[in-house]
């Protein structure tokens, strides 16, 4: 039996709580499939806190396949409320304030989409500072002079260089979201494979650097606190962590879920992309990280400050293009 997706009606433009943003996407234009829902999860898993991610479970006690398993389980789990929620994203073309109509009321549906809105907002801070560092550090690159430019008191807690990036970031996020959903679509089809090569290509070093994967793997034991932390008392709190990283977009998944082709192309799309990334970009920030100690005598955790200690100018813009790429994706 062929799948059934509903397309609404054309009076359903007349009613009150009808909102240009809000529509149901026509059947017509609900054109992605399963890759590019799964780029859209590669160049949203590619990121700096991801990077970090499996190296302050370490920090915490657990070895790195431990912490590795951890992350793996917590987005497994987490997956199976996200494909459930983007059901009706993709059956009726419908976005999150639309579908919490349904349990909130029309009143009830404005506040649940502010709070989810809030959250973003302290996700979004975040991202934005990262991805003005990233362009901070280019910019260092080629006019190291800004590291001097007038720092702006306690309060902000940088300096006019720094706030200056940081706002150029936050203007690239607001033309792309301003272009619209199939820009972002765009973004993310030719960023993920972009993203990945630059994450590998920052393992490659590591294991040039290093000779050995083995040896960077046993060096993840200097990044811990002690040896003797008891594993259950550290992996509850820890896969909680990994559940709650990704547990609020798993609310407002219909939003993008909602341009699916077929339910078949969001389930496999959100598994492909997911889990395997989460887990193959925290393996490569455990490694990175790990083999600083052993290069630089001390573990560096941001990617950010590391690629800042490279000596070749190229290399760092190039790095710090792909950051900013990662982050902005």
């Amino acid at each position: 039996m062929k799948e059934e997706i509903v397309e609404l009606t054309e009076d359903v433009s007349d009613s009150p709580l009808y909102s240009e943003d809000f529509a149901p996407v026509p059947a017509a234009e609900r054109t992605w499939n399963q890759w590019n829902i799964a780029a859209i999860w590669v160049g949203m898993a590619v990121c700096i806190p991801t990077y970090m991610l499996a190296s302050s479970l370490i920090e915490q006690g657990m070895n790195w396949w431990q912490a590795l398993l951890t992350i793996l389980l917590g987005n497994v789990i987490v997956l199976i409320p996200m494909i459930l929620n983007a059901h009706v994203g993709t059956k009726y073309g419908i976005p999150l304030p639309v579908f919490l109509r349904l349990n909130f009321g029309v009143d009830g549906a404005v506040l649940a989409a502010l709070l989810r809105g809030l959250v973003a907002c302290g996700w979004f801070g975040i991202q934005t500072w990262i991805g003005g560092a990233a362009i901070y550090q280019l910019l260092l690159t080629v006019w190291p002079g800004l590291a001097g430019s007038p720092y702006l008191g306690n309060f902000i807690g940088l300096n006019l260089g720094q706030l200056f990036c940081f706002l150029l970031f936050w203007a690239m996020n607001m033309w792309i979201i301003y272009r619209g959903i199939e820009s972002i679509k765009q973004l993310e089809n030719w960023a993920a494979p972009f993203l990945l090569l630059i994450g590998l290509g920052l393992l490659f070093w590591a294991w040039f650097r290093v000779g050995s994967m083995s040896e960077i793997l046993d060096a993840s034991y200097f990044l811990a606190k002690g040896s003797d932390v008891n594993f259950w008392k550290i992996f509850w709190p820890g896969l909680t962590a990994m559940v709650g990283f990704w547990a609020t977009l798993s609310l407002n998944i219909p939003d993008f879920t909602r341009y699916a082709k077929t339910q078949k192309d969001q389930i496999l799309g959100q598994a492909i992309g997911l889990p395997g990334t989460m887990v193959l970009f925290s393996f490569i920030g455990i490694a990175v990280t790990s083999a600083t100690v052993i290069i630089f005598g001390e573990a560096i955790w941001d990617p950010v400050v590391l690629l800042g200690r490279f000596e070749s100018p190229l290399v760092v813009a190039l790095s710090m293009i792909g950051l900013t790429i990662a982050t902005l994706s």
